[in-house]
């Protein structure tokens, strides 16, 4: 199982910036949507597009390969409007080629570096789930933004 403790310093998650929302870290308002999905098609047509949204503001999770991996991938599915299921496809067979993509290394133990991302999943979370298409949309418009000034 992937360890996919985040850590919160001061009320912010020392990696994606977000600040903790009635008690939860970033990764437990994470699940919140990924709940969502369940009960919406369309929300989980999204589902590429939440979950590496949330990889990528959080490095610390993935080896280098993985986490490059991750970025390539969505760059490549953002910038060519890829439909989901060539996405997909797309990604397994990348996947297929990284020896692994989870950081090994306990949490604890792990190299976190901020940076100060312009949408996390704060605002999907305080959104909510009538929101959450609108919310994950402009997020990964965001990101691709945010990627060309980090990456």
């Amino acid at each position: 199982m992937v360890d996919n403790n985040t850590v919160m310093k001061s009320g912010k998650c020392i990696e994606c910036g977000a600040n903790e929302i009635d008690g939860l870290s970033c990764y437990e308002m994470f699940q919140f949507p990924l709940v969502w999905e369940h009960n919406d098609p369309n929300l989980y047509d999204l589902h590429f597009w939440l979950v590496s949204c949330y990889m990528i503001q959080h490095p610390s999770n993935y080896t280098k390969g993985g986490y490059n991996l991750m970025i390539n991938l969505f760059k490549s599915a953002y910038d060519n409007k890829w439909a989901t299921g060539y996405i997909l496809r797309k990604n397994r067979e990348l996947v297929s080629n990284v020896a692994k993509i989870t950081n090994p290394l306990p949490s604890h133990k792990r190299k976190r570096v901020f940076r100060r991302w312009s949408m996390t999943i704060e605002s999907i979370y305080i959104g909510g789930e009538n929101n959450a298409i609108n919310n994950i949309n402009i997020w990964k418009e965001t990101i691709r933004k945010d990627l060309k000034i980090y990456i």
